[in-house]
C-alpha cells in the first residue's frame, strides 16, 4: 500500500481498455451517483489495482473484479473476486484496491459504485447557474483537463491511458443531455429519461465530457456530413450563429491541412455560464465561456468577434492535435497548446485575411518573450511530479512560446514541407500518444534538416537569446547571450536561425548562429556597394525567430530613419519597438533612447503596432511615476502628442466601411488619451456616457468604445462624486451579456480614489459577480496599488477558499503583486506568503516577486539617468 503513495504516475500493472459509465446527476440537491465497469488488462502479477479517484465516496461493498474462468469459453463462466481492502488516499487522489489473491493475467472487468457532489469549483463534475424566466436554475457540466475526471468517476486519469467510453445518463426529461458521441437511445419514464450514447473511439479521460441543462441550438453540416451545433441559453440562440459558421469552415480547412478528416460523427459547442478557462476541447463536445463563443451583432465589439473566431479555431485544432494524437504526459502539454495556438492563427488568417492576424500574433509572441525573460520561467518541456503542479503550466510558455517556436520552425523549414510532415505525424500517431521528440522526428524525416538538434535548445532549456549586432570595418559582428529582464547574466546557448535584410527586403541573408559569435562581410550581400554605410539592417525579419536583437547606436539610428520613412513592414516596426522596450527594462539601454525611438512612430497607422505602443506607454508612465513623479505630466504630454494624430483621424464615430482593425484601434487610442488625462477626451466620454444612461440604444456609445468610456468616467469618480459609479453598477445588473459585464468589471477600479477602489474590489467578491469573472476587476490604477494589496491580505483566506483549487487564483497574485516597484514591498510580499503559499501558486508568486525586483531596479536606473529631465521636456514640447 505505501508503495503507491506520493508517486507522480500510476503503476503500470493494469491497463484500462473500455469504460461503461452510468451517471445520475440530481440538479436540485447537487449530488450525483454512478457506477463504472472498466475492462482492465492485467499485464503483471499483482494483488492490487490502483487508479485515480478524488472527492468521491466509493461504495466499498460494490467493488469487484470478474474474469472469465480458464476453459470456460463455451460456458462463459466468470469468477468474481471481491476486494479485501478498499483505500482512498485523498492526498494522492488514488483508490487502492487490494485482493486476497494474485489477479489472473488478461482481461477482467472492474466494477465500482460511487457518489459525489456537483461542486461549485468549475472542475470535475460541477454545477453552473443560469436564469430562465426569472428563475435561478442549475446545469451540470464537466471540466476534466488536466486531472479532474477522477472527481466524476474512478479512472486511470492520465493522458496515455487511452480507452473507449460508453456513457449512459439518467436526467430530468425536459433537459438537454450531451456527451462526446451522438445519442443512440432515449427512454423516458415519468420525469426522468435514460440517455445512452454511442461508444467513443479510443481517447484520454481528460477529454470525456457531459453537459446537462436547458439549452437552445443552431445547427449546420460540413460538406462531408458532420453535424455541427452551437448550444446556448434559451433566448441567446442568434448569438451562436457566427461561431457556427466559423466552426464549419474551420473543420473543412483542417481536414485539408492535416490531410485527415474530423474523426467523429458530430461536433457540439456549448456556452457555459460558469467556466474557469476560456474553452475546453472535449472530443466532439467543446465547452466555452459565453464570451468566447457568443457574438451579438448589436452589443459585441469587434475584438469580441475576433476572440470567438480564434478560440473556436484553437479548440477545433485540438480535435486533431491533442484528441486524435495526444501528448504522452503533461511534460508535453505544449504540443497540444502551442500547436493549437499557432494553427488557430493559420485558420483565422485564412477565413478573415483582412484582420491581419499574423501581425496580431506578435502580441502572443511578446507575452511569451516577457514571461520567458524571467529567471523564474520554465522550459517548454517541464518536469511534472505532482498533479497539483499541472495547472500552473497552462501559461504563456506552453501556449505562446510554444506557438512562437512552431512558427519559427515552420518559417525555417518552409510552409509546404512543414505541412506534409505534420500530416504524416498525425497519421502515424492517430489514436495514440506522442512525445515532443516524435514530432521532431517526423519533421526531420520530411525536411532532411536536423530538427531535433535545432529544437532541443528551444524546448529543453528555458529562456532565449538576445543577439547583439554591430558594424566593425565593413563587417557585421553577431553575438548571442541569454536575455533576462533583470539585466543579469544567464548562461543559456541556442542554435539561432538568423535572418536579415539590408536596405530592402529583396536583399536578405539567412544562416544558423550555432556558436557564441559570428562575423559576416556586409559587402558580400550588398548589390549597391555605395550604399553600405547608410543602409538600414534589420535582423529577425518579420519577428519569425524567438529572440531579441540589440543594435549598436549607428544601426539603431539607421532603423529609426527607416521607421520614420515607412521602409519597414508592420511586424518589423513592432519588433524593433518591443526589443527596445525590453532592453530598456533590463537596463541595457536608456529610457531616453526608448522615448526617442517612440517619437519615430508618430505617423504609425497599423493597429498592432499602435496597440503595442499604447501598452508600452502605460508601463513607462507607471515606472516614471515611481522614479521621477515631477516628470509624469511631461511624459503624459509626450504620449498625448504621439497618439493624437491617430485619434483625430479615427474620431469617435465608426465610419461606414471602415476596417475591423480601425474599429478595434479607436477604443484603444481614445482610452490612452483618457489615461493620460486629456481633458477633451474625458469630457466627450462623459457626454456619451450620459446619453447612454438616458437611452440604451443611442448611437453615441457603440460596443467598441464602451469599455473606454466606462473607464474614462471612472477616472473622475470619487467618494464625493460617485453617481457615475452607481450608474455603471446599474448597467452591470441589468445586462445579461457576459461581454458587457466584463467590460464594466474591468473599468471599476480605474478611479484614483482609494475608497472607490476598495468598493470596486469588494464588489468582485460579492454574489453578483460569477467567480469566473472576478479576475477581470483586478487591474487597479496606479493610485490603487496599496489599497489592492491590503485588500488581498485582508481577504486572502476567502480568496484562497473560493479560487484556490483552480488556476484562477494565480491571477489574483500576479495582478496585485507585479505592479509594485520597491525592494521593501517585495520583502513584505514574501513575508506575507511565507506561511500561506501552496503548490498551485508557488511559481506565479516567485515570478511576481521577480517582476517587483525588475521594476525596482528599473526605477533606480531611471533616477540615475543623465539628462533625462531635459530630454523629456524637449520631447513633450517639441512642435511637429
Amino acid at each position: 500500500m505505501e508503495l503507491f503513495k506520493g508517486q507522480p504516475r500510476l503503476p503500470k500493472f493494469a491497463v484500462p481498455k473500455r469504460y461503461d459509465i452510468h451517471l445520475k446527476p440530481d440538479l436540485t440537491t447537487c449530488k450525483f451517483s454512478g457506477s463504472v465497469s472498466i475492462d482492465v488488462n492485467i499485464v503483471d502479477d499483482t494483488r492490487f489495482i490502483v487508479l485515480n479517484a478524488a472527492e468521491l465516496s466509493v461504495d466499498t461493498s460494490s467493488v469487484s473484479f470478474s474474469h472469465p474462468l480458464p476453459d470456460s469459453s463455451k460456458s462463459k463462466q466468470k469468477q468474481v473476486l471481491e476486494a479485501s481492502k478498499v483505500d482512498v488516499v485523498e492526498e494522492d487522489e488514488i483508490l487502492v484496491l487490494e485482493f486476497a489473491d494474485t489477479l489472473p493475467i488478461g482481461i477482467g472487468v472492474l466494477t465500482i459504485n460511487f457518489q459525489g457532489t456537483l461542486n461549485d469549483k468549475m472542475k470535475g463534475f460541477y454545477r453552473s447557474t443560469y436564469e430562465h424566466n426569472g428563475e435561478k436554475k442549475n446545469l451540470a457540466v464537466t471540466q476534466f483537463e488536466p486531472v479532474d475526471a477522477r472527481r466524476c468517476f474512478p479512472c486511470w486519469d492520465e493522458p496515455a491511458c487511452k480507452a473507449t467510453f460508453k456513457i449512459t445518463l439518467d436526467v430530468p426529461s425536459e433537459l438537454v443531455a450531451l456527451s462526446n458521441m451522438p445519442i443512440i437511445e432515449e427512454k423516458v419514464v415519468g420525469h426522468l429519461k435514460t440517455v445512452s450514447y454511442q461508444e467513443s473511439p479510443i481517447m484520454s479521460t481528460y477529454l470525456v465530457a457531459i453537459v446537462v441543462g436547458l439549452f437552445d441550438y443552431v445547427e449546420d453540416h460540413t460538406s462531408d456530413g458532420v453535424k455541427v451545433r452551437v448550444y446556448c441559453q434559451v433566448g441567446k440562440v442568434n448569438q451562436g450563429k457566427f461561431a457556427l459558421d466559423v466552426a464549419v469552415r474551420t473543420l473543412e480547412l483542417y481536414k485539408e491541412y492535416f490531410a485527415v478528416p474530423y474523426s467523429l460523427p458530430k461536433l457540439d459547442m456549448v456556452a457555459i455560464p460558469d467556466f474557469a478557462f476560456g474553452a475546453m476541447e472535449n472530443y466532439g463536445l467543446v465547452t466555452y465561456r459565453e464570451t468566447a463563443l457568443l457574438y451579438d451583432d448589436q452589443h459585441s465589439a469587434a475584438a469580441n468577434k475576433q476572440r470567438v473566431a480564434i478560440v473556436v479555431a484553437h479548440e477545433l485544432a485540438h480535435q486533431w492535435f491533442g484528441n486524435l494524437v495526444t501528448m504522452e504526459w503533461w511534460t508535453h502539454l505544449w504540443l497540444n497548446e502551442g500547436f493549437a495556438t499557432w494553427v488557430s492563427y493559420l485558420a483565422a488568417n485564412s477565413l478573415f485575411p483582412e484582420w491581419k492576424v499574423w501581425t496580431q500574433f506578435l502580441v502572443d509572441y511578446t507575452e511569451g518573450l516577457r514571461l520567458d525573460g524571467l529567471a523564474e520561467s520554465h522550459p517548454i518541456e517541464v518536469e511534472i511530479n505532482h498533479a497539483r503542479e499541472i495547472d500552473e503550466i497552462f501559461d504563456a510558455i506552453s501556449y505562446k512560446k510554444g506557438a512562437s517556436v512552431i512558427r519559427m520552425l515552420q518559417s525555417y523549414l518552409g510552409a509546404e514541407c512543414f505541412q506534409r510532415s505534420l500530416a504524416s505525424y498525425i497519421k502515424k500517431y492517430a489514436c495514440s500518444n506522442a512525445k515532443t521528440e516524435d514530432l521532431w522526428a517526423a519533421l526531420e524525416e520530411g525536411s532532411g534538416e536536423p530538427v531535433n538538434k535545432l529544437m532541443n535548445s528551444w524546448t529543453k532549456q528555458m529562456g532565449y537569446p538576445v543577439v547583439s549586432v554591430e558594424v566593425k570595418d565593413q563587417k557585421l559582428v553577431f553575438e548571442q547571450s541569454q536575455f533576462l529582464s533583470s539585466g543579469s547574466h544567464g548562461d543559456g546557448h541556442w542554435i539561432v536561425p538568423i535572418t536579415l535584410c539590408c536596405g530592402s527586403y529583396d536583399v536578405h541573408k539567412n544562416f544558423l548562429l550555432q556558436t557564441k559569435s559570428e562575423t559576416l562581410d556586409i559587402k558580400e550581400f550588398l548589390s549597391d556597394k555605395s550604399n553600405s554605410a547608410s543602409a538600414w539592417i534589420k535582423l529577425n525579419v518579420d519577428q519569425a525567430g524567438f529572440y531579441r536583437v540589440k543594435y549598436d547606436e549607428d544601426l539603431a539610428a539607421r532603423l529609426r530613419y527607416a521607421i520614420e520613412n515607412n521602409y519597414l513592414s508592420a511586424t518589423d516596426r513592432f519588433g524593433i519597438l518591443d526589443d527596445s522596450f525590453a532592453l530598456c527594462m533590463a537596463r541595457k539601454q536608456s529610457l531616453t533612447s526608448l522615448l526617442t525611438l517612440m517619437g519615430a512612430y508618430r505617423e504609425e497607422v497599423e493597429y498592432t503596432v499602435l496597440s503595442h505602443m499604447i501598452s508600452i506607454s502605460y508601463k513607462i508612465t507607471r515606472i516614471a511615476a515611481d522614479a521621477t513623479p515631477e516628470l509624469v505630466d511631461d511624459i503624459e504630454q509626450f504620449f498625448i502628442s504621439l497618439f493624437q494624430n491617430s485619434a483625430e483621424k479615427l474620431g469617435w464615430e465608426p465610419k461606414t466601411g471602415e476596417s475591423h482593425l480601425d474599429t478595434m484601434l479607436r477604443g484603444e487610442i481614445l482610452n490612452a488619451l483618457a489615461v493620460f488625462g486629456h481633458e477633451l477626451t474625458l469630457n466627450e466620454a462623459s457626454r456619451r456616457f450620459h446619453a447612454f444612461l438616458d437611452d440604451r440604444n443611442t448611437p453615441l456609445l457603440p460596443p467598441d468604445i464602451r469599455r473606454t468610456v466606462y473607464a474614462a468616467v471612472m477616472r473622475r469618480v470619487s467618494t464625493s462624486n460617485r453617481l457615475d459609479f452607481e450608474s455603471l453598477l446599474r448597467i452591470y445588473r441589468e445586462t445579461d451579456l457576459s461581454q458587457e459585464k466584463t467590460r464594466i468589471l474591468s473599468s471599476l477600479a480605474c478611479s484614483p480614489d482609494p475608497n472607490i477602489i476598495l468598493e470596486a474590489l469588494n464588489f468582485l467578491l460579492s454574489s453578483e459577480v460569477r467567480s469566473q469573472d472576478a479576475v477581470f476587476g483586478l487591474a487597479v490604477c496606479f493610485e490603487g496599488r496599496e489599497t489592492a494589496w491590503t485588500w488581498l491580505k485582508d481577504n486572502w483566506e476567502h480568496i484562497s477558499k473560493t479560487w484556490g483549487s483552480g488556476f484562477l487564483i494565480t491571477r489574483f497574485v500576479s495582478a496585485i503583486v507585479s505592479p509594485f516597484a520597491s525592494l521593501e514591498k517585495a520583502k513584505e510580499v514574501e513575508e506575507f506568503f511565507a506561511s500561506r503559499s501552496k503548490p498551485s501558486i508557488a511559481r506565479t508568486l516567485k515570478q511576481s516577486i521577480e517582476r517587483v525586483h525588475i521594476n525596482a531596479n528599473w526605477v533606480h536606473s531611471v533616477q540615475n539617468e543623465e539628462h533625462f529631465a531635459e530630454a523629456v521636456k524637449e520631447l513633450a514640447h517639441r512642435k511637429y
